[in-house]
């Protein structure tokens, strides 16, 4: 069930609120890296950073393949819900990653809770991505992230 601070007017306008006070970031220093996992190599091509008081407390990830259209659009598709995520309440950052040989997408988020990481999955980017996802696919998982001193 969706929250009135996950309605999509709500969030538009908390997103351009964020943007305009510079507090979405987009950092390019790890774009291109290769992130190993379990059968599969990643490659990173997008990260969005909010500004937030303290480390994040959660991480989310959720990965899966597009039902269709190939890696380029399905990348480009990606940018329409930005606002919709970075305004969630709680969300800190996301890392887009590309499977290298089976172009599986992978989403890396960061959270202020694992509430915050859990309630994510019902929300209209969620929805939209389910969506797309070819069946089968699917694999997501919330954890809490160790706090730095």
């Amino acid at each position: 069930m969706l929250r009135s601070t996950q309605f999509p007017p709500v969030l538009l306008v908390r997103a351009a609120r964020l943007r305009l006070s510079g507090r979405v970031h987009f950092p390019r220093d790890r774009v291109g890296d290769v992130v190993r996992r379990p059968g599969e190599d990643y490659e990173i091509f997008r990260k969005m950073t909010v500004d937030g008081d303290g480390p994040p407390g959660a991480a989310f990830e959720v990965g899966f393949r597009f039902a269709r259209f190939p890696d380029r659009v399905n990348r480009w598709l990606s940018r329409i819900p930005m606002p919709l995520i970075a305004a969630q309440p709680g969300f800190r950052s996301k890392t887009w990653m590309s499977g290298r040989e089976s172009g599986a997408f992978l989403g890396v988020y960061e959270w202020d809770t694992v509430e915050d990481a859990e309630r994510y999955w019902d929300s209209l980017p969620m929805r939209l991505m389910r969506r797309r996802a070819a069946p089968g696919t699917l694999e997501k998982r919330s954890r809490p992230c160790r706090r730095r001193a």
